[in-house]
């Protein structure tokens, strides 16, 4: 099921609920995630801070896959840009 996201908090709320419902413990998911207690508990509580990297992580051990819906205008410079990153990414690999 999709669910659009504004705030912080919903977010939050989001991944609470997804845990809740899974019986997984914070403490667990936060150990299986590789990310303390502490920033389990400020995600899941809306703190609007949090680290991006580490709230995707946490999502993904969740089972919450993330899309964005962009503006079909932006696609065009979007394929542009991850060709640029790609061919870097080779010429360092």
């Amino acid at each position: 099921m999709k669910i659009d996201i504004h705030h912080p908090a919903e977010l939050g709320l989001l991944a609470r609920a997804v845990r809740r419902s899974s019986k997984v413990r914070i403490d667990d998911l936060a150990a299986t995630a590789g990310l303390s207690k502490q920033f389990v508990s400020d995600v899941e509580r809306g703190k609007p801070t949090v680290q991006l990297g580490r709230v995707l992580r946490l999502l993904q051990e969740l089972g919450v896959s993330v899309s964005l819906d962009i503006p079909q205008e932006a696609l065009a410079e979007l394929h542009k840009l991850q060709a640029k990153a790609n061919a870097n990414a080779a010429s360092h690999a």
